[in-house]
């Protein structure tokens, strides 16, 4: 008789082991999820120039690890590209993104499909946590590790569609005002976004307002291409001079 019970205690306590190492792994990625906060980017386009703009702050917990860092980039010279979430898993993305660029090139929205295909499929990119707003002159998509491209619905005003999208944890902040915003014939693509990303960081205490924004004018003569725009100066520390011994 204890011979018969020693297999169903043993089951138990393998059960017990199991169930408790789960729970522990389900704590551990939630703390780790939550313990590194997300960002705000915005894109908005109108009347021919598209603007693509993102705070500069690094959260970790209740503590700002860095107020000004570069969110938003340029892949060559008529896609920009901003993230929230992990920055080593977005620049992972982005790397892939400029490869599926050379692979089909003028081809946004098929490179970003290849993305979000090799993203869903591929065993170490579906671990990585992070999200994606890519836009160029003519189209805009978020980009999931789910598998999802989206592409915002355009506004109709009496200057023409307006279209924007928003991501990260002040994206719906910014998003709501831009949206509100996208009618005023005194405010063009720029206005908007500084607006919208202004009236977000006064609601998310994970944004700020040291904006990086770069864009595009599909109006503007190929040769005279507008450098990039930075919104607020970005301080760089001074790199210190280590005397080697020979």
């Amino acid at each position: 008789q204890k011979t018969k019970s020693e297999p169903k205690m043993l089951f138990l306590t393998t059960a017990r082991h199991l169930r408790k190492s789960s729970v522990m792994h389900t704590q551990i990625r939630a703390l780790s999820a939550v313990e590194w906060h997300g960002t705000t980017i915005l894109c908005v386009r109108k009347a021919g120039k598209v603007v693509l703009i993102g705070d500069g702050q690094v959260s970790q917990g209740s503590m700002v690890v860095k107020p000004n860092a570069k969110k938003v980039r340029r892949i060559g010279k008529d896609v920009l590209a901003g993230f929230a979430g992990s920055t080593a898993d977005a620049f992972t993305l982005l790397e892939r993104l400029e490869e599926r660029l050379d692979e089909y090139p003028g081809q946004l929205t098929r490179a970003c499909v290849e993305l979000a295909k090799a993203w869903r499929t591929d065993k170490y990119l579906r671990r990585l946590e992070a999200v994606l707003l890519v836009c160029d002159a003519n189209v805009c998509f978020e980009i999931t590790g789910n598998g999802d491209v989206l592409e915002p619905k355009p506004i109709e005003t009496p200057d023409g569609d307006v279209s924007v999208m928003g991501v990260g944890s002040g994206g719906s902040y910014a998003l709501a005002s831009a949206r509100a915003l996208a009618d005023r014939p005194d405010m063009n693509a720029e206005a908007i976004a500084r607006k919208a990303m202004t009236i977000a960081a006064e609601m998310c205490v994970y944004t700020n307002t040291n904006f990086v924004l770069e864009s595009i004018d599909a109006n503007a003569p190929a040769e005279e291409e507008q450098e990039t725009d930075i919104s607020t100066e970005i301080a760089t520390e001074p790199k210190e001079t280590v005397a080697l011994e020979k």
